[in-house]
């Protein structure tokens, strides 16, 4: 049975982050770490967003920016002039191919195709059983979501973002290549939140979405059906679906970091790394990757990894809302964009205003709504 200092179980964007963090930092040349994932990490499997001032460590591997976006609902629209910041995309594969570069010189990190069948944690070490074999190690890193360990409890409620979408190609001029759809809620609601993202990247091609904030996905044959129909209503019937793909994100506040063990962490949406109110996770890892890899230089209490602060509070609003009335998602969203500063907006979910500056985001927000929530939520504690 071979024993490591490090294995990550599975091995997404959150641990071949952190991989790439303990890699690049030079301070972990003496652990032998494993990565193991039942994807091998070849396809396109997956698209990120994210936005940001100037130039970023990830700006080799952005495939397009936008300096606008376009916020929309039955009654009004929006442009919103994003600058300083910048809407960027990373596909996939490109994110794959540049962390493996990096992990492939270094001969103390291996990879390994396989399933991870379940961990066990003996206080000296934690033994982990794949499909093939069985390793120990001293830290597990774990990126494996468990949907049971969230729906066990009633405190906190558990949404996803769910999705699916068309990279296609038009054989006309439709999109405006400098200006991302952030949000459409144009299209029918359903009692749900329910909204159309699109990304272009030419004036023929884009990344069509229809996106949900719900309980419960939906039929692959409902997202196919909102897609066709938005891209008659943009005038699109003449097309061709290049690539698609389909995601379903945890959007919750449940603690993941009280199954922490001394030996065992849980990250990525497996530790709620997702921004919970908005289903967002690329710049949360970016984040939360460099604050784990300075602490596993420093500390070997998994359990100690954590921080709570007043935007968990304001996303459990969020989700309280959407939770018991999710038809109205489109009235939060449509009330923060239409009158609110967008830099403002993209500084608050990212998690980085000041008090006063939460004030002056918060006070666009349905007021009553969240007096509500906040009601709602002292009830539960009490």
């Amino acid at each position: 049975m071979k024993h490591y200092d490090y294995i990550f179980a599975g091995a997404g964007l959150s641990a071949l982050m952190t991989a790439y963090r303990m890699a690049v930092s030079g301070n972990f040349n003496d652990k032998e770490i494993l990565l193991i994932d039942k994807s091998p990490k070849k396809s396109n499997d997956r698209t990120w967003c994210f936005w940001e001032k100037d130039a970023g460590e990830w700006d080799a591997i952005v495939s397009n920016k936008w300096d606008s976006a376009l916020f929309s609902n039955e009654e009004f629209s929006r442009v919103m002039e994003l600058r300083p910041y910048k809407y960027k995309m990373i596909k996939g594969i490109d994110f794959y191919n540049h962390v493996f570069e990096t992990l492939s010189k270094n001969p103390n990190i291996t990879f390994l195709n396989n399933d991870v069948l379940g961990f066990y944690d003996t206080a000296m070490l934690v033994t982990v059983k794949t499909e093939s074999e069985t390793f120990t190690c001293s830290t597990l890193i774990n990126s494996i979501y468990n949907p049971a360990l969230a729906a066990a409890q009633t405190k906190h409620p558990v949404l996803r973002q769910h999705f699916s979408g068309w990279f296609i190609k038009s054989s006309e001029d439709v999109f405006t290549p400098n200006c991302a759809t952030f949000m459409d809620f144009s299209v029918p609601q359903k009692g749900n939140t329910r909204f159309m993202y699109v990304l272009p990247t030419s004036k023929t091609e884009a990344l069509v979405e229809y996106t949900l904030f719900s309980k419960d996905l939906l039929l692959e044959t409902e997202y196919e059906e909102a897609i066709n129909d938005y891209l008659q209503r943009l005038g699109i019937t003449d097309f061709q679906i290049v690539e698609k793909e389909h995601g379903s994100i945890p959007m919750t506040l449940y603690p993941f970091w009280k199954n922490n063990t001394k030996n065992i962490i849980h990250i990525g949406s497996a530790g709620g790394w997702t921004k919970a109110g908005t289903g967002y996770t690329f710049k949360n890892t970016v984040k939360k990757s460099k604050e784990l890899v300075a602490f596993l230089q420093q500390k070997s209490d998994l359990t100690e990894f954590h921080i709570i602060d007043k935007f968990r509070f304001y996303d459990l609003l969020l989700l309280d809302i959407l939770d018991r009335k999710n038809h109205l998602g489109s009235t939060v969203f449509s009330s923060l964009f239409r009158k609110g500063n967008p830099v403002l907006i993209f500084k608050f979910l990212d998690e980085e205003t000041s008090f006063s500056e939460d004030l002056e985001v918060i006070r666009h927000c349905p007021k009553p709504l969240f007096i509500e929530a906040l009601l709602h939520r002292i009830v539960k504690i009490f």
